[in-house]
């Protein structure tokens, strides 16, 4: 496992551990059941604050990247699936709450593609 921190970065320590541990993982670098290091480990590592990392890793276990066994470690958990369900569910929400605000389908998909572009930093 590879992570690089940038302090010149606009995005929190935490959220860069966070963005490239969910990335390496969605892209099959760290395999389902990989064992990651401790929290102290990785922070010592990276230059970190041990807090910095367990916020990260509290996040990733949050969006079903990671599992934690506890005295037996943090794993990458198969998180495609439980991923997939919880976008399903959100997304689902949001059609119900659209449909209640009496918005078309046009607007609410217009407002995602803004959302999507804002959160993804496209232009």
């Amino acid at each position: 496992m590879t992570l690089k921190i940038h302090i010149d970065d606009s995005a929190a320590p935490y959220e860069q551990v966070r963005s490239q541990i969910s990335e390496q993982a969605r892209e099959g670098v760290l395999p389902v059941g990989y064992r990651l290091p401790t929290v102290r480990g990785l922070a010592e590592s990276l230059g970190l604050a041990a807090n910095t990392v367990a916020k990260a890793y509290r996040a990733l276990e949050s969006d079903g990247v990671i599992e934690t066994r506890g005295r037996n470690g943090t794993y990458v958990a198969a998180a495609g699936s439980a991923a997939q369900r919880e976008l399903a569910s959100a997304a689902q929400t949001y059609v119900e709450r659209a449909r209640r605000l009496g918005l078309a389908e046009a607007d609410a998909l217009a407002a995602v593609r803004d959302a999507l572009r804002a959160g993804y930093g496209e232009s």
